[in-house]
Parts: structure tokens; sequence; C-alpha cells
């Protein structure tokens, strides 16, 4: 078993140990005689949901020491899917009572306990909104920036809710043991939220940089330059990723993660991302005037090529290039030959972003650069069509396929990608996938 196997399943053991562990508290020691096997675990289905909850306050902190060795990407995308885990056990913690005996319809009856009544509905329904409005975020109309205030406000007001909900009902917390532990547990939660959404920001006002340039590109994309003021600046790893905030204060609901695009060698002192005009945010980027202060949050992010890599394929659409894109300028600057390859995927000519540099690089480094258009022009001579296991079996011998891939790119592309490659015999640890679409 490879390192970063034991590492991966030490992770998970971590996290079920996390849930587990004050379960098994909670349920041990001086109780009240067992229910029958439905009932005691519709309990435990009520502690792992309020459990889970507060380690999700964890796993969004952003800290890097938290889900190694998957990235806190990776990590964003595993909160993303335990969100719609946590829907299912909100709902089946009072279902599966109510279904074995129709007094425990009462619990919803605030005429019998108005208390009790009151913190099982608020939790519901704050769970509920949390899930609805993160899936649906666009077709509410919501503003990623207020979804995040909103969708912190509601987990703690989930965990805040259900933990008195816990205390109220009392089953298993009647003795002070215990019910500091389920203070410890909702404390928890809350102090992280507050160091998130206050704490860091205030170190980062010690840290603040500039915009020292402002540049269009290709393909309706903006690249934004950025110089630290009255401090060493950041290093950072081509492939990782920054939070960035823009504006004069860091305390602001405004905050987006964007792939560094320049090289690794420019850093500190010199910073760059770039980014499509694809939302409310993005779309202002162009307009923003030199020596407006910005705040930087990481680096973050695993996808980087490792100095053991033998070569790289890069398989990118759209702008989803960026972090190719540093990595590229990355090696040129390092004048490292490692052989590359690069399949780019966009809809025609005028969406290909960095195409000039990328011809370039081509005469910089051991570089193929293969682009595929959907929608071409009539004069277009290269590949078309999309990226699938047609294209990669045309583009990829039997050296490639032994070398290290990295995908980046709109969510149908990457899905192809990934199941082409595993298909056509690619090892799943050879492959580093990069997905921002959080919400």
């Amino acid at each position: 078993m490879s390192s970063a196997m034991i590492k991966s399943v030490t992770w998970l053991l971590l996290y079920l140990l996390a849930v587990l562990t004050p379960i098994v508290l909670f349920m041990a020691g001086d109780v009240p005689p067992a229910r029958g096997f439905w009932m005691e675990f519709s309990v435990f289905l009520g502690f792992a949901l309020l459990l889970m909850i507060s380690i999700q306050f964890l796993l969004t902190g952003r800290f890097a020491r938290i889900g190694q060795p998957f990235g806190v990407d990776v990590i964003l995308q595993f909160h993303r899917h335990i969100g719609i885990l946590l829907l299912c056990l909100l709902v089946a913690h009072p279902l599966i009572p109510m279904l074995l005996d129709s007094k425990y319809l009462e619990f919803l009856d605030p005429r019998v306990n108005f208390l009790r009544a009151v913190f099982l509905i608020l939790a519901s329904v704050a769970m509920v909104l949390l899930i609805v409005l993160s899936v649906w975020r666009t077709a509410f109309g919501l503003s990623y920036e207020w979804w995040r205030i909103s969708h912190a406000a509601l987990a703690a007001g989930v965990v805040v809710v259900g933990m008195a909900h816990a205390w109220q009902v009392g089953h298993y917390v009647e003795d002070w043991g215990k019910r500091m532990l389920l203070l410890a547990v909702g404390c928890t939660a809350v102090t992280l939220l507050i160091y998130v959404r206050l704490v860091r920001p205030w170190r980062m006002r010690r840290r603040p940089y500039q915009v020292a340039e402002v540049r269009e590109e290709r393909g309706a994309s903006t690249t934004v330059v950025l110089e630290p003021v009255g401090h060493p600046g950041m290093k950072f790893r081509a492939g990782q990723y920054a939070w960035l905030t823009v504006g004069e204060t860091p305390f602001t609901l405004q905050q987006h993660p964007f792939s560094f695009s320049s090289s690794d060698q420019d850093a500190p002192q010199r910073i760059e991302f770039t980014a499509k005009e694809t939302g409310d945010f993005t779309s202002r980027l162009v307009n923003i005037d030199v020596g407006t202060p910005a705040f930087l949050e990481g680096p973050y992010g695993t996808f980087v090529l490792t100095d053991d890599a033998r070569g790289a394929v890069f398989i990118m659409g759209g702008i989803g290039i960026t972090p190719a894109i540093s990595m590229l300028r990355s090696l040129r600057d390092r004048q490292d030959r490692r052989p590359l390859l690069l399949i780019y995927g966009n809809s025609n000519t005028k969406e290909i972003a960095f195409r000039k540099e990328l011809a370039e690089l081509q005469q910089d480094l051991d570089l193929r650069v293969v682009h595929v258009l959907s929608d071409p022009d009539a004069d277009w001579e290269g590949e078309t069509g999309y990226v699938d296991r047609e294209l990669l079996e045309r583009h990829l011998g039997e050296q490639e396929r032994q070398w290290s891939f990295f995908i980046c790119g709109p969510e149908p592309l990457m899905d192809a990608a990934e199941e082409a490659l595993l298909e056509i015999g690619v090892a799943l640890q050879q492959i580093r996938a990069e997905r921002f679409n959080m919400v």
C-alpha cells in the first residue's frame, strides 16, 4: 500500500473516530434502559447529525493540515456531499420513532412541549434551507457573497438548536459530564466559525496587497497582478490557489478562490490571478483600479507537479487552464525539460486563453499542445468535438499513460476525461482533478 493510500485511510479513520467517540461517550455509563434497536438507532443518527455538522466547520475552515493528503479543495467537495447525507440523517432521526409509535408525533406539537417542538422544527427548517440554498443558489438568484453568510449562519443555528434539543430531551445527556461534552461540541463549532470569519481576517489586515496591474486576456478573461505592501509576500507552488478579497478591508462577504496563474518563481513579490467573466465579481475585475487594496488567504491545494513525476499531461477546459499555465511558466523559469502534453478544450479560437503564449512555451519547454474546439471556425484544421476516450487514445501513447495527469475545467469535461483515462488504463493515483464548483 502506498504512503498516500495509508495517509488517506488514516484520515478517514480519524474522521470516523471524531464522530463515533463522542457518541459512545454519550450512550455509555449510567443510561436509561434500552428502548429497542430502531429507537436507539434513531438516537444514534441524531447524535451523528450533530457531530458531523460540527465537524463541517473544521473541514471548511481551510486549515492546511486538515484533510491531508487530499488537499483543501477535495475536502470542500467532501463537505458538499456530506451535506446531502446530513439532510438524510435529519429526516431519519425523527421519522423512525414516529413510524414506530405515533405518540412521538407529539415532539412536533408545541402544546405538549413548546421548547422541544420549537427546537426540532427550527433545526429541520435550517437544515433544509442549508441544502436547498446550496444546490439551487443560482435558481433563487442568491449571490455567492450572501450565500456564504447565510450558509454559515444556518449551520451555526443547526448546531446550537440541535444541542439545545439534545439537552432538553435529556435522555442520554442528563448528567453534567455529558452535558459539558455536549456544550464542548457546540462551542467548538461556533469558535471555529468566529475564528474563520473574524480572527483570520483580522490577521490578514497585517499583510495587505495592492493591485499593480490589470490586463485583459483572450476568452473574456482578466489577469490581476498583486504586489505585497509592507511584508515579504506569499510563496506558493504552481497549481495552488488562494482566496482573494479586493477592497479596503478583509472583513467582507466578497472572497473568492482563484488559482495562481503566474510562475511560482515570481513570488512572493509578484502574484497573478486570471479569471473569466462568469459572475458579478469576475466581471468587475477588469475595472479594478491600479493601487486598489487586496488581501490573500492561502496558499491551498495539492494540484501540483511533484519533482519525481516523469512527465505530465494537462487536460484543461476554458479558464480551467490557469493552474496549468502557472505550472508551465514555472517549469520554463526553472528550465525543467520534462516531457509535457497539454490537451486544451474550448468552443472556438477566440476562447483560447493564452494562445500566443502557449505557442511560445512550446519553444521553451518539451511541450506538445493539442487544441480541441467544439464549435470551430470553417478554416480550423485541428481537433474538433470534445475530450473523450477516442481523442485521448489518439494522443496518449504508452509512455504518456505513465505520467501524472491534471484535469481542470467545466464539470462535463472533467467527468468525461476522468472516466476515459480510467478506461484506457491510467491508474487512479496518477490523476489529479481540481473542482471549484463548491456551490
